[in-house]
C-alpha cells in the first residue's frame, strides 16, 4: 500500500517524498587509496512524519550488480550497527590488527565478502542504531513491529529511488536477533506483493544466522548444548534434566533440587565465552586485575584497555574497540556524510534503545513463509552457546517440513566445513547448515567457509 502511494506522488508531483541523502564514497579513512567496490552511504526518511532517520552503507556487487542478487542485511542486538556486519562478518573491509595511521586503526579488504556475490544494503536499524536517529524523542520509541515495518517503508523508498535494482533478486537477511525482524519483514513485503498494487518487490527468500526465533525455546537448549560440548557431566545434565523437567529458565522457586543443581551448572559455564566457547571469555572481571590506565567503554558490559600490543589471552573485544575508535573519528565522518550533531557517539550495539520487544517468537511467520513457496538458509556456528544450533534445529523441524536432504557434510578446500540438512513444502526450499568451529555471527569466525556457502546457495548449488 505505502509503495503504491509512493509510485503516484513521484508522478503528480516533484517533491522529494524519498527525504533523502546519499553519496558516493570513494575513499575512507585508514584505508590506502581509493576503494576498490562502489560505497553509497545516505539517509532515508520513514516514519509518519518522516521523523526517523535510517543510516545505510550500500554496496554494489563486485561481480555483476546488474543481475546478481540484492541482499538487505540486519545486524542483530537489537540495536547493533549494520558497520559491525559490514566490518567484522560479510562485508568488504575488515581492521587490520595492531596496524594503524596516526590515532586511527587501518582497513583492508576482506577477500571473503559476500559482495563477491551480492549487492549489500547494510541498514542501521532500528532507530537508535549507529547513525541513525530520530528528529523527536517520540520516534525513538520502538517495538519489534514498528521496526519492521520502517525497514519495509526504508526498502520501498530505496528501491523507489534506484528501479534499476527491482528486477535484481532480493534476499532479506541478518543474524542473532534479527531472526525475530527478518521474517516479520518478509512476512510485509510478500503481502505487499499480494495486494497487486504496485510493481512487486522480486522477492526470492530469506537467510537467518545463528537467529533468535523463540528466546525461551533458544536459551533453554543452552543446559544440552553444554553437555554436548562436554562443558557439564553426564551426571549433572542428567540430574538437572530430571529434577528441572528440562525446563532451565522458568524454574518454580520451591524446586529446590532443580535449583541447586542449576547453581552447579552455572559454577561450570561461569567463565565460557557464550558467543564462542572455543575463545577467551574476556569479561570485566579479569580485565578489572590488569592495570587498565586507559580504559574505554565499549558493550555496556565490556570495559577494555587499548593496548600497544595484544596481551595474552587474546581478546576478540579488542579488535572490536577498532570500531569505536574508527567510527567515533570526525575525519570518518565526515567522509561518510553523517549528519553532524545528529548522535552524541556511535557504539557498535546501542543498549540503551526506548524498545518493546512485542514479538518474543518469530515461528509463526516461517510456518507462514514456508507456503509461499520462498527460499530459506538458516546457518549456525556450532559453538555457539547464544543461540545454539540444538534449538535451531528443533524449530525447523517442528515445521513439519518434507526432509529431502538427509544431515551430510559439506566440503570447503576438500575438508568439511559443517553440515547441512534439505527440506521442502511444496515450492519452499528450506536448507539449514552448520558452520563447523563457528560461533555466534558464524562469518566472523569462518569467513571463506560463509562465503562458499552464501555463493552456492545463491547459485541453486548443493553446499
Amino acid at each position: 500500500m505505502f509503495c503504491s502511494l509512493l509510485i503516484i506522488l513521484l508522478v503528480i508531483t516533484s517533491h522529494d517524498v524519498t527525504a533523502s541523502q546519499s553519496v558516493l564514497v570513494k575513499s575512507l579513512p585508514g584505508f590506502p587509496g581509493d576503494l576498490p567496490f562502489k560505497l553509497e552511504t545516505g539517509y532515508v526518511s520513514v516514519g509518519d512524519f518522516d521523523e526517523v532517520q535510517l543510516f545505510y552503507y550500500f554496496i554494489e556487487s563486485e561481480r555483476n550488480p546488474k543481475d546478481d542478487p540484492l541482499l538487505l542485511w540486519l545486524t542483530g542486538g537489537p540495536g547493533c550497527s549494520a558497520f559491525s556486519g559490514l566490518v567484522y562478518e560479510i562485508g568488504p573491509l575488515s581492521f587490520d590488527p595492531g596496524k594503524s595511521t596516526g590515532n586511527l586503526p587501518n582497513l583492508k579488504l576482506n577477500p571473503y565478502s559476500w559482495t563477491k556475490v551480492a549487492s549489500i544494503i547494510f541498514l542501521d536499524a532500528p532507530v537508535g542504531t549507529g547513525f541513525s536517529y530520530a528528529s523527536t524523542a517520540e520516534g525513538y520509541n520502538i517495538t519489534d513491529t514498528l521496526s519492521a515495518k520502517e525497514t519495509f517503508t526504508f526498502l520501498c523508498k530505496w528501491l523507489m529511488s534506484r528501479p534499476k535494482f527491482l528486477q535484481n533478486p532480493l534476499y532479506i537477511g541478518g543474524d542473532s536477533y534479527s531472526g525475530i525482524q527478518v521474517p516479520i519483514i518478509v512476512q510485509i513485503i510478500s503481502d505487499y506483493n499480494d495486494d497487486e498494487r504496485g510493481p512487486p518487490m522480486n522477492l526470492k527468500g530469506y537467510l537467518l544466522g545463528n537467529p533468535v526465533t523463540d528466546i525461551h525455546k533458544d536459551k533453554n537448549t543452552r543446559i544440552p548444548f553444554a553437555h554436548l560440548k562436554s562443558l557439564l557431566s553426564d551426571e549433572l545434565y542428567e540430574a538437572t534434566k530430571i529434577h528441572c523437567k528440562e525446563e532451565y529458565l522458568h524454574v518454580d522457586p520451591n524446586n529446590a533440587l532443580c535449583i541447586n543443581d542449576l547453581q552447579v551448572v552455572n559454577e561450570c559455564l561461569q567463565n565460557i565465552n557464550l558467543a564462542q566457547i572455543l575463545e577467551p571469555s574476556c569479561s570485566v572481571e579479569i580485565w578489572k586485575s590488569r592495570q587498565n590506565p586507559t580504559a574505554v567503554a565499549m558493550d555496556s558490559d565490556d570495559l577494555l584497555p587499548w593496548p600497544h600490543r595484544y596481551p595474552e589471552p587474546w581478546c576478540r573485544s579488542y579488535i572490536y574497540l577498532s570500531s569505536y575508535i574508527w567510527a567515533n573519528d570526525k575525519t570518518v565522518q565526515n567522509a561518510l556524510h553523517v549528519r553532524e550533531g545528529t548522535i552524541k557517539e556511535w557504539v557498535r550495539c546501542n543498549k540503551s534503545l526506548s524498545y518493546v520487544y512485542d514479538v518474543p517468537s518469530s515461528l509463526i511467520y516461517h510456518r507462514n513463509l514456508v507456503k509461499k513457496g520462498y527460499r530459506v538458509l538458516i546457518y549456525s556456528g556450532d559453538h555457539d552457546m547464544v543461540i545454539p544450533y540444538l534449538g535451531t534445529h528443533a524449530w525447523i523441524e517442528a515445521l513439519n517440513l518434507t526432509l529431502v536432504d538427509d544431515w551430510q557434510p559439506w566440503f570447503v578446500n576438500g575438508q568439511v566445513a559443517g553440515y547441512s540438512t534439505g527440506y521442502k513444502y511444496k515450492k519452499c526450499q528450506l536448507t539449514f547448515a552448520t558452520v563447523k568451529g563457528g560461533g555466534h555471527t558464524a562469518p566472523e569466525y569462518k569467513p571463506e567457509e560463509c562465503l562458499a556457502m552464501i555463493y552456492r546457495w545463491l547459485a541453486f548449488y548443493p553446499l
